[in-house]
């Protein structure tokens, strides 16, 4: 077996109560309560029982998805679920972080709490827009914004699924763009922020300051940055997650060369809220295995079949 790459997902993938299958496992418990020490409020509270208005905070969402990702992972790994890549898309490249033995979950915590009220502050000072843009192949989509001034692609999520982001002007004239190119839908995304932009400059560099404080350790080297598109070293990843902010996530082409490569992984595993990436992976590769861990039944299937017992 070639081996299993895991999936963390990033902001957007909350829901209401998306913690509370999680309480079923010590473990699991137990990293919700080392991030309520570590942050000083009860965040296993929030994930909880917190309403949607509370986890679409992005100085509670971001936090709220890392703690929730990571008590997912410390469950698979208790019962023996091994990887031999980790990756994450735009937030999720933290948890991605933490289980490759990157980062410390403390040091993700301060990280994540830094970036989370950056890209607030930032995008309260500067405005911006994002949407996504369906139906339409990605030459085209990097036409349409090309077409216009602050106006980028933002994720490249899977073929004929693209994000674009930049001024609410600029995204809105790369929408008719693309629309006019022959897109099937163009569908505003609920943010106030051009995330993963040049227009996140004063978010990025708020953000270096805080991964300039933290410590980045050689790890297993499973860890694969989507923005990057390679693995990076320990004493690259300050600068790399501080460029993060700017670049957009190139998540269908590391995925692509992810499984080109001689060791490519022969099945994929999302952990943590939802299954976003777990369907995309069903559009980038259609034949291979993906599956979520984002509910009680999922992570109990991924136990079952990635686990000691499954022969992971």
């Amino acid at each position: 077996m070639a081996g299993t790459l895991i999936l963390f997902p990033g902001q957007g993938s909350q829901a209401v109560g998306m913690a509370e299958y999680l309480w079923d496992y010590p473990v699991a418990r137990d990293a919700f309560t080392e991030a309520a020490d570590v942050l000083g409020w009860d965040i296993g509270e929030v994930c909880r029982h917190g309403t949607m208005e509370e986890l679409t905070r992005t100085d509670r969402t971001q936090l709220a998805i890392l703690t929730c990702s990571v008590a997912a992972w410390k469950v698979l790994e208790e019962d023996g679920v091994t990887f031999t890549k980790a990756a994450g898309h735009s937030l999720g490249e933290y948890s991605a972080l933490v289980a490759a033995g990157n980062l410390s979950f403390a040091d993700a915590l301060h990280v994540v709490d830094a970036r989370g009220r950056a890209m607030q502050a930032c995008a309260e000072q500067r405005g911006g827009a994002m949407a996504a843009v369906i139906g339409l192949d990605t030459e085209e989509v990097e036409k349409a914004c090309a077409s216009t001034s602050e106006a980028w692609v933002a994720n490249y999520n899977s073929p004929g699924q693209i994000v674009i982001s930049g001024s609410t002007e600029g995204v809105k004239a790369a929408g008719e763009a693309a629309t006019a190119a022959g897109a099937k839908r163009v569908i505003p995304l609920a943010v106030a922020g051009a995330f993963h932009t040049p227009l996140m400059a004063g978010a990025a560099e708020a953000l270096a300051k805080s991964l300039s404080e933290v410590t980045f350790l050689p790890g297993t080297g499973a860890y694969f940055s989507t923005t990057e598109m390679r693995s990076p070293a320990a004493s690259e990843l300050a600068e790399v997650m501080a460029r993060q902010l700017l670049s957009p996530v190139k998540f269908s082409q590391s995925m692509e060369a992810l499984l080109a490569a001689p060791d490519a992984p022969d099945r994929a595993l999302e952990v943590g809220p939802g299954n976003v990436l777990s369907g995309l992976m069903k559009r980038i590769a259609r034949d291979l295995p993906a599956a979520s861990t984002g509910d009680a039944d999922s992570i109990a299937k991924a136990l079952e079949t990635y686990g000691a017992k499954g022969g992971a």
